[in-house]
């Protein structure tokens, strides 16, 4: 079994999930008392954030490498970044250190083509709606993303930043995220991909018409399959 390396904190509420749910898909496929092999460094979100608030993404991503380095050095296989967002910085780490980073874009984008899914709608913080880092990424594997109306964008991520990063669920913001949800549907979406971990805690797939692609799944059950790859 490979080691697993995870960067998380971006929240630490996420973070937690991801944990979770990777030991539980290794102990599906493994049996017994059988576990994963892991390295967790979690960061300290309050100055993740306001370095992206300031637009300072070189030290933002600087962090990140120094924690990427800490779990190579640790003994980690490969890496996985607990966050979709940060997956902005991705470069600078891959850069500077020699064991490989699992994209979580690219473990959506693979799950989605696998559904036949041509045009998805993309729900996640403003940077990642609004910057192309990751609809790029998602795009590159030949499918349309939209992102909702501008209007929209400020208070979704606020529901993040304010509510979901701190554990707290309110059904008011839930049901403001399926009409924004809907409106993508309308608009031709044919599946959603929850860009950001916190949004899988709030929207769940019986509360919606098309398939949702919960990145922390995914991106969790791309992670377990590469750690139990034979050598």
């Amino acid at each position: 079994m490979k080691t697993i390396g995870i960067i998380g904190g971006m929240s630490w509420e996420s973070s937690a999930t991801y944990y979770r749910l990777i030991n539980e898909k290794v102990n599906e496929q493994l049996g017994g008392l059988h576990s994963a092999k892991c390295i967790l460094y979690s960061v300290d979100f309050y100055d993740i954030e306001r370095w992206q608030s300031e637009g300072d993404w070189w030290k933002a991503g600087d962090s990140l490498w120094y924690a990427a380095r800490s779990l190579e050095l640790a003994g980690a296989d490969f890496i996985i970044l607990a966050t979709n967002t940060m997956h902005k910085v991705v470069e600078i780490i891959e850069q500077r250190i020699t064991i490989p980073v699992l994209h979580i874009a690219d473990a959506a984008a693979n799950e989605i083509e696998r559904q036949n899914i041509k045009k998805v709608g993309l729900l996640g913080t403003k940077y990642t709606m609004e910057q192309d880092f990751y609809k790029d990424r998602v795009e590159s594997h030949n499918m349309e993303v939209i992102v909702p109306e501008e209007p929209e964008h400020e208070r979704v991520n606020d529901i993040i930043f304010s509510e979901l990063v701190l554990g707290e669920i309110n059904s008011e913001s839930k049901n403001y995220y399926l009409s924004v949800i809907q409106q993508l549907i309308d608009q031709g979406a044919e599946g959603i991909i929850l860009g950001c971990t916190e949004i899988g805690l709030l929207i769940k797939q019986d509360d919606v018409s098309v398939p949702i692609f919960d990145t922390t799944e995914i991106h969790v059950q791309s992670a377990v399959e590469k750690s139990l790859e034979e050598e």
